[in-house]
């Protein structure tokens, strides 16, 4: 099923769609309840088919970024364009078409009272037909491996299955942009396997993906883009790898870079230049090392 888009205002002649999928110029927000600052100043592009992880500790800004994409939240300054629409232009229902959002918590989310009636809520609520419906909801049974909680209220079925029918909900309704908050919290290796899969899926189909998230080897495994933030703005932009071998960055952040590159950050090397993110290129920067060591003496 073809990719809905939103009737942009900014298009690029040469392709028939906008340039970007998401444009932030200037934004800040700030929450009128104590005249809080959430955001200052931010600027943002982001890529169709995107895989882009957002970072930093508790209070930096990293949600109520996100909420600007889907209208959540209208900026009090600066603009956000999804597609080429300026969001505070369009009410939240109809950006929800477009920009998927899972919250960090399923429990904030899930109302039905089956598992199939909270798939079909989504699709149904944007106006999908009937038909389209049931594709959507078969096709993401399918996938998230939830054919025996059909028909089991979504309280009644573990945490984390209570999440993946969190994300499959969202994910029935194929918006174009999709965001996780926090996707791996309260996971096990199982569903954790399905929602690093899923994101790279939806990559290849074109869908783009905004992750938050404090799981740092999550995020050295699928995203492609690491944004920091700081008290309310982008403190870096940059790979992964980039981002994570950036001791001095990591420390002004108290963040902790994936276990697998500290240990390479202190003990290897790397003859490729670059420094391992996952422990099968730590494996790989092992072997290569002690390969030339051996050939040495030899």
């Amino acid at each position: 099923m073809a990719k809905k888009a939103l009737t942009p205002q900014l298009i690029d002649p040469a392709t028939g769609r906008s340039p970007l999928a998401i444009d932030v110029t200037g934004a800040g927000f700030v929450y009128p309840t104590g005249d809080v600052v959430a955001l200052s100043n931010v600027d943002l592009q982001v890529q169709h088919g995107e895989i882009l992880g957002i970072i930093g500790q508790n209070g930096s800004g990293k949600t109520t970024l996100t909420k600007l994409f889907n209208g959540l939240l209208k900026p009090t300054s600066g603009h956000v364009l999804v597609d080429g629409v300026i969001t505070s232009e369009r009410t939240v229902q109809q950006m929800a078409a477009h920009v998927g959002y899972v919250f960090q918590n399923p429990n904030h989310q899930l109302f039905a009272r089956t598992v199939t009636a909270e798939l079909e809520f989504g699709p149904r609520n944007i106006g999908m037909t009937e038909e389209e419906i049931g594709e959507r909801v078969a096709h993401a049974i399918e996938f998230f491996g939830l054919g025996d909680v059909v028909d089991e209220h979504p309280y009644r079925v573990s945490f984390p299955i209570r999440k993946l029918v969190g994300i499959a909900s969202v994910v029935a309704m194929n918006p174009s942009i999709l965001i996780l908050d926090e996707p791996s919290t309260g996971q096990d290796h199982d569903t954790t396997h399905v929602i690093n899969t899923l994101m790279r899926r939806l990559r290849d189909e074109g869908t783009t993906v905004i992750c938050v998230s404090h799981d740092m080897p999550l995020l050295a495994d699928v995203v492609e883009r690491v944004i920091v933030m700081k008290s309310t703005q982008i403190i870096a932009d940059a790979s992964p790898r980039e981002v994570f071998a950036d001791k001095a960055l990591m420390a002004r952040t108290n963040l902790q870079a994936p276990q697998v590159t500290e240990i390479a950050l202190q003990t290897v090397v790397p003859l490729g230049g670059s420094i391992a993110l996952t422990p099968d290129e730590l494996a790989d920067d092992i072997s290569a090392r002690l390969g030339a060591v051996q050939r040495t003496v030899n």
